[in-house]
C-alpha cells in the first residue's frame, strides 16, 4: 500500500513543486508569462507563497518564497519515507537531492518544449515565453557552439550536460 500512497503524493507534489520552481525561474529570468500561464501558476501556488513571503521576503529581485515552497513540498512528499523507517536526517537529505533533480528535470522539460515548438509551430503564442526561459541556459552554449548546417545544436548539448549533472547527482548521493 505504501508504494501507491507514494505514487499519489509524488505526483501531486511534482505538479505543485514544478509550478513553484517555474514561478521562481520566471522571476530569475525576468520573464513575464502569458496570461494563461500566469493565472495557472499563481492560482495554484499563491496559497503557499503568500504566507511564506512574510517569513522569507524577496531579496536581490528573487522570489525566495517560491523556492522555499518547492523545498517544503518536496520535503513533505519525502516525509512518507518516515513510515518506512527512514531517519529524519536522511529524509531532509533526500528532499534536497529530489529538489535538485526536479530542477534538472524542469530544465529538460523546457528544452523539449522549445524543440517541439521549433519543429511544429515556432510562432505559437507560448514559444517566445519558453525561449526566454531557456535563454539563460542556452546563451553561453551558443557562444561556443556554432550552428551546423543551420541547426542549433546548443539545445542538444544543454540536454546532455543536464543529464550528466543528474548522473553525477545520483553518484554523489548513491540514489
Amino acid at each position: 500500500m505504501l508504494p501507491i500512497l507514494k505514487l499519489i503524493v509524488d505526483t501531486a507534489a511534482g505538479v505543485l513543486g514544478g509550478v513553484l520552481l517555474l514561478r521562481f525561474w520566471m522571476q530569475v529570468t525576468r520573464v513575464r508569462p502569458p496570461a494563461s500561464v500566469a493565472q495557472f501558476t499563481f492560482t495554484l501556488s499563491d496559497w503557499l507563497v503568500r504566507p511564506l513571503r512574510r517569513i522569507v521576503p524577496g531579496m536581490g529581485g528573487y522570489d525566495w518564497a517560491s523556492l522555499l515552497g518547492a523545498f517544503l513540498v518536496v520535503l513533505a512528499a519525502s516525509s512518507i519515507l518516515l513510515l518506512a523507517g527512514t531517519s529524519g536526517q536522511a529524509v531532509v537529505l533526500i528532499a534536497v537531492v529530489r529538489l535538485l533533480d526536479w530542477i534538472l528535470y524542469g530544465f529538460m522539460g523546457l528544452l523539449i518544449i522549445e524543440v517541439i515548438f521549433s519543429w511544429v509551430n515556432p510562432h505559437a503564442p507560448l514559444a517566445p515565453f519558453v525561449h526566454a526561459l531557456n535563454d539563460p541556459l542556452l546563451r553561453p552554449l551558443r557562444r561556443v557552439i556554432p550552428p551546423v548546417g543551420g541547426l542549433d545544436l546548443s539545445v542538444l548539448v544543454a540536454f546532455i550536460l543536464i543529464q550528466i549533472a543528474q548522473y553525477l547527482l545520483r553518484q554523489v548521493f548513491y540514489i
